[in-house]
C-alpha cells in the first residue's frame, strides 16, 4: 500500500515514541485487524496497527493521530458482530489486547481494576477464588475483552438477573482525542457527584474516548446452582413458560429460549437429539442459597404446562446450557444468512415471535429463534439458500428490515447487546427522534472536535 508522505511521517513517529515492536504495516496484520465479525460494506485497510502496552502509548497514540488528522478505531479481541471495529479510510487500528493485567482485586469491596485487554473469561477465573464473579457473560466470554465489552455495554446469558455491562461499571480511566487522561465514576457501590460520565462511556463503541482501565463490581458466586432443561411442543408454550416463572414470582439467572431452528442446529454441532424431543425448550438456571427451592417452583411451574423438565441434578440441563452458549449457529457462509439482536417488552415476545415468522414466509426466508427470554432480547437468524444468488440476498435484507419496524412497534429496540456499530446506524432514525439524534452529535462533538475516534460508528 503506497502511503502520502504525511501518513508515512505519522508512522515513523509512532514507532519513534511508542516503539518498533509496537506498530505494524505488515499486510496480514492490516488485514486481519481491519474488521470484526460484523458485516462489511466498504472494506478499507488501517495505515497501521498500534499495539498498546502502557497508558501512555495510548495517550501518544491519539495525541499524534490528532495532530496528523488521521482517524483511529479502538479494537479489543474484535469478536464483535456490529462493525464497530472495521477500519475507515485513512486511519489507524489502536489494539489494546497488549494491555492484558488485572491491576487489583479488592475482595472485602467486591471491586477489581482491570486494564481493557483482559479476557471476560480470564478475570472471571481470577475472581472465583475468592467466591466472586463478573456478572456479565457475553457469548464470547472466552475470548472477548472488558474493553470490548465496555465499549458495546455487552449483555449475555446472565442478564436477566445481573444486567448489562454497564451495571457492573464503577469507574473508568479514558484518554480523550487529544491525548488527556481523565477518570470518571467512583470506587463505591454508591455515588452521584456530577453527571454520570461513566454509563454515557459506557457503550460508546470508542467514539468519545479510548478506555484505558475498568474498575468492576464483583458478584457472589454461588457454590451451588440449579439447572433445567424443559421441553414444549412449540414456542408459544415455551413463552407461556416464561409468563409461568414470573407469576411464581422467582428471578432465574438464566433463562433461555430456542426454538425447533435452533435445536437442530444443536444437533448438528454436538450430536444430540433435541429436536426429536418438542418443538422449544426453556433452559433455567437458579443460583445463591435459595437456588434449590426456586428450581423447585420453577420445575412445578413448568410441568403443569406440560413440559418435559429435566429430573434434579440432571447433568444434561448444565451441558445444554453451555452448548447454547458456545454456539453461534451453523457453517453457512454468512452472506446468506443475517443474525439479529432485538429486545421488546416481554409482554410483547410471543406476539412478536408470530410476527417474525410471518415475515419469514412473506418474503420466502428461514427463521429461527434463540432469546434471552427473561429479558426480551432475541437473536432471530434469517437465511435462504445459497443457490438463491442475490435475489434470496435482496429477500433476506427485506425480512431483516421488517422485523426491525415490527420490534420498534411493539415498543422495542434496534438493538439489545450487540451494539450499533455500522451494521445499525441507519436504523438508528427509526428509534430515536432528531432532537436525540442532535444531542448524541453535539455530545460527540465535544468529547471529539476533530471527529477522529471511530467515525461512522454508533451515532448517525
Amino acid at each position: 500500500m503506497s502511503l502520502e508522505p504525511a501518513d508515512s511521517a505519522l508512522i515513523d513517529d509512532l514507532i519513534l515514541h511508542i516503539g518498533e515492536g509496537a506498530v505494524s504495516t505488515d499486510p496480514k496484520v492490516l488485514l486481519s485487524h481491519s474488521h470484526d465479525f460484523g458485516k462489511i460494506v466498504d472494506h478499507q485497510l488501517p495505515l497501521a496497527v498500534v499495539f498498546a502496552e502502557r497508558v501512555e502509548d495510548v495517550q501518544a497514540a491519539l495525541r499524534l493521530a490528532s495532530a496528523a488528522g488521521v482517524k483511529v478505531v479502538p479494537r479489543g479481541a474484535g469478536t464483535g458482530v456490529s462493525g464497530g471495529a472495521h477500519a475507515t479510510a485513512r486511519c489507524i487500528v489502536l489494539s489494546l489486547e497488549r494491555m492484558d493485567r488485572i491491576l487489583e482485586i479488592r475482595p472485602e469491596d467486591e471491586v477489581a481494576v482491570v486494564q481493557p485487554g483482559v479476557i471476560n473469561a480470564t478475570l472471571n477465573r481470577s475472581v472465583a477464588k475468592h467466591g466472586l464473579m463478573y456478572a456479565p457473560d457475553p457469548a464470547s466470554y472466552q475470548q472477548s475483552t472488558i474493553g470490548g465489552n465496555v465499549a458495546t455495554n455487552a449483555g449475555g446469558l446472565r442478564c436477566a438477573k445481573y444486567g448489562v455491562t454497564t451495571d457492573s461499571v464503577l469507574g473508568l480511566d479514558v484518554v480523550l482525542a487529544d491525548g488527556t487522561l481523565i477518570s470518571t465514576g467512583r470506587n463505591t457501590f454508591k455515588g452521584v457527584a456530577g453527571y454520570d460520565l461513566t454509563s454515557l462511556l459506557v457503550g460508546s463503541e470508542g467514539t468519545l474516548g479510548v478506555v484505558v482501565s475498568v474498575t468492576v463490581r464483583l458478584r457472589y458466586l454461588s457454590e451451588k446452582t440449579c439447572s433445567i432443561a424443559a421441553v414444549f411442543t412449540d414456542v408459544a408454550q415455551a413463552a407461556a413458560g416464561v409468563v409461568a416463572i414470573a407469576g411464581v414470582r422467582v428471578q432465574p439467572a438464566i433463562l433461555e429460549l430456542m426454538d425447533i431452528g435452533t435445536m437442530r442446529v444443536l444437533d448438528a454441532a454436538y450430536g444430540s437429539d433435541l429436536s426429536a424431543r418438542g418443538g422449544a425448550m426453556l433452559l433455567v438456571r437458579t443460583d445463591g442459597h435459595g437456588g434449590e427451592i426456586e428450581a423447585g417452583i420453577v420445575r412445578s411451574a413448568l410441568e403443569g404446562l406440560g413440559a418435559q423438565v429435566s429430573r434434579p441434578n440432571d447433568e444434561e440441563a448444565v451441558r445444554l446450557i453451555e452448548m447454547r452458549r458456545a454456539s453461534r449457529g451453523d457453517g453457512q457462509d454468512d452472506k446468506y444468512r443475517v443474525g439479529e439482536d432485538i429486545a421488546v417488552p416481554r409482554s410483547a415476545m410471543v406476539d412478536y415471535m408470530g410476527s417474525l415468522d410471518r415475515i419469514a414466509g412473506r418474503n420466502n426466508v428461514m427463521v429461527r429463534i434463540v432469546a434471552h427470554a427473561g429479558d426480551g432480547n432475541l437473536h432471530p437468524t434469517f437465511w435462504v439458500d445459497p443457490d438463491d444468488g442475490a435475489e434470496g440476498v435482496a429477500r433476506l435484507d427485506a425480512a431483516l428490515e421488517e422485523s426491525i419496524r415490527a420490534a420498534l412497534e411493539v415498543g422495542g429496540t434496534i438493538t439489545g447487546e450487540h451494539g450499533v456499530g455500522t451494521a445499525k446506524r441507519d436504523w438508528l432514525a427509526w428509534e430515536q427522534s432528531e432532537e436525540v439524534l442532535e444531542l448524541q452529535r453535539k455530545i460527540k462533538a465535544v468529547f471529539d472536535p476533530q471527529g477522529i475516534l471511530n467515525p461512522g460508528k454508533a451515532i448517525l
